[in-house]
């Protein structure tokens, strides 16, 4: 029971962080139109993207604990 409310909150926080790394990128960006190859992520956009993986790698573990129990 506790896991699957954990799960739940780690889900919405993990929608939310992708939502906020895709907000102002457009839907040209999303098929290449934005013209640099590379750019790196400097402040809240890199901080964000690390939560994103964190909270990403925490779901797949509770997740994968729920199935086993």
């Amino acid at each position: 029971m506790l896991l699957d409310i954990i799960q739940v909150i780690l889900a919405i926080i993990l929608i939310t962080t992708i939502l906020l790394q895709n907000q102002g990128a457009g839907l040209g960006a999303a098929f290449g139109g934005e013209g640099n190859a590379y750019r790196t992520k400097r402040g809240p956009e890199k901080i964000l993207f690390i939560i994103t993986i964190v909270v990403s790698i925490l779901f797949l573990i509770i997740a994968l604990t729920n199935v086993i129990f």
